[in-house]
């Protein structure tokens, strides 16, 4: 609040968001403040969070203006994957603060509808990605822009030895303040309960089908190495008769927000996504986190498991870990002091994962039709966001725009019409043609010696 640069490290779940976001708001002056009319730089963004994915970007942009609503301050998101004119519309506007991702901020200024000379604040939410190597151009980029005077924030869950070296280049004498429980020695909340279970890599979906009917069971988000396997597990689940939805980069920015609002919604109650969604989203009411498959670190494994138990509730996470990814979950296992360094042995038949989850006997990998309630992903509407690139997800099919696709994917062209009859460029007169004649060749090789 006294605008010192800080260095803020706390549990997922904790509250980091209005942690910055609070002292931004209050040196935010905005249109209804009395400094209004003697401000120089009224439109100007005044505050600016960096985060690292278009999710965060959209999440803390909603908080902050819940925030600040009645102070009337204007909060814009900032993110690739949407159109450019609705966000340039707004900066022409005015806005007091931005929440954005490197790429489509740098693109903003370069483009010139963008100033940050303005920026009091400058606020870098899960900084230890946001300055790993592939983000630090970017991010010197960015902050080179903005006044030496700024007030600079950095705020995640984890901060190693060597990030919090490389965050002192941007801050003045900054303050590092770690918010710990004094009772507690883990880097989780305390309110999740951990399961780690070996498993075989085909018995994945039948296990992780029967722990989505484990008694209490709210929403839950399953998170998944690569973008494939979350996309053929949200399929699979479906097809199993629960209402889910996949989360990954390969899909449309509209597609992504419509999963993610129909999870919040609960019109879907399983999300099955890649690390897009493991940093800073925040839903109410997730019970159970399951990684599918082993996580990379112990920094992700925090960030996943951390979408449950926030707020003070309390949550189920549950780790698979393959035969072949027993070293890596061990180096996770040290890294973070938890008691799981060998995982027992579990099958989707296996006792303790009825029990432990208190499971009902008889459960199969099949919810039953009387417990299908949820309205599922298509009651949820596919927002037009004017996407950009080419990935922009599939669009949903009706029946005219499928009859019109088969009848385009056939190659009309090259078929006659009745009203449009198709010549060959063969085809001419009969007295036109004339006999054709025999075409000579000379042989240029010659022939073998032994011929």
């Amino acid at each position: 609040m006294t605008g010192q640069d800080l260095i803020g490290q706390a549990k997922t779940g904790t509250g980091k968001t209005l942690g910055f976001g609070v002292p931004l708001l209050t040196q935010v002056i905005t249109p209804t403040s009395e400094q209004w009319s003697e401000f120089k730089h009224a439109g100007k963004p005044q505050g600016l969070i960096i985060v690292p994915t278009r999710e965060l970007a959209i999440q803390v942009a909603d908080d902050l203006e819940k925030a600040g609503k009645n102070m009337g301050a204007r909060v814009l998101s900032l993110y690739g994957g949407k159109a450019y004119e609705p966000q340039v519309e707004a900066l022409k506007r005015g806005v007091e603060v931005i929440a954005g991702t490197p790429g489509r901020l740098i693109d903003m200024i370069k483009q010139g509808h963008l100033d940050l000379s303005a920026i009091k604040v400058l606020v870098l939410d899960e900084a230890d990605e946001m300055l790993d190597m592939g983000f630090l151009p970017d991010v010197e980029t960015l902050v080179s822009k903005t006044p030496a005077s700024r007030q600079t924030m950095l705020f995640s869950a984890t901060m190693p030895g060597a990030i919090v070296a490389l965050a002192r280049r941007y801050m003045t004498q900054p303050t590092h303040i770690r918010a710990d429980d004094g009772n507690s020695e883990g880097s989780t909340v305390d309110a999740i309960e951990q399961h780690v279970w070996r498993c075989h890599q085909m018995d994945k979906p039948e296990l992780v089908a029967r722990v989505l009917q484990a008694k209490g069971r709210g929403l839950t988000m399953i998170f998944c190495r690569t973008k494939r396997v979350a996309g053929n597990l949200a399929e699979d689940l479906a097809a199993r008769g629960f209402a889910s939805a996949a989360v990954h980069g390969d899909l449309g920015q509209g597609a992504r927000e419509q999963a993610l609002r129909a999870f919040r919604s609960g019109k879907i109650d399983v999300l099955v996504a890649t690390d897009v969604a493991a940093r800073g989203i925040d839903v109410a009411d997730v019970t159970h986190v399951i990684n599918y498959e082993c996580p990379d670190d112990e920094k992700t494994y925090l960030h996943r498991v951390g979408r449950t138990g926030r707020a003070g509730n309390s949550g189920v996470a549950i780790t698979l870990v393959d035969w072949q990814d027993i070293n890596r979950w061990q180096m996770i296992n040290r890294a973070l002091g938890m008691a799981f360094n060998d995982p027992i042995e579990t099958y989707s038949s296996s006792d303790h994962v009825y029990i432990g989850l208190g499971i009902e006997k008889g459960v199969t990998g099949k919810l039953p039709g009387a417990k299908q309630t949820r309205e599922g992903l298509a009651s949820e509407k596919l927002e037009d966001l004017g996407e950009t690139g080419a990935n922009k997800g599939r669009r949903p099919q009706t029946k005219n725009s499928s009859s019109s696709s088969k009848s385009n994917s056939g190659s009309s062209r090259n078929r006659p019409t009745k009203s449009a009859p198709v010549k060959s460029q063969s085809e001419k007169p009969a007295e036109a043609k004339a006999p054709r004649e025999p075409r000579q060749r000379n042989r240029t090789r010659s022939a073998p010696k032994d011929a």
